[in-house]
């Protein structure tokens, strides 16, 4: 059983292919791929908002 409450996004559909993040007591993020649970990143929260804020200004990055 994992030791952190795991959130998933609403604009995941059901099933498999999500990511997940969890808030640690350490200040820390943990991410992990719905299809491999045991696999975790762990990064900070800025970091997590400077990828996402990359993310939106350029979505094209991402789509070789």
């Amino acid at each position: 059983m994992s030791a952190f409450a795991w959130q998933k996004s609403s604009y995941s559909a059901q099933g498999a292919n999500c990511l997940n993040v969890a808030a640690a007591t350490d200040g820390l993020l943990r991410l992990r791929e719905s299809t491999d649970p045991g696999t975790m990143l762990t990064v900070r929260p800025t970091a997590l908002r400077g990828l996402l804020r990359a993310i939106k200004a350029d979505p094209g990055r991402l789509t070789g």
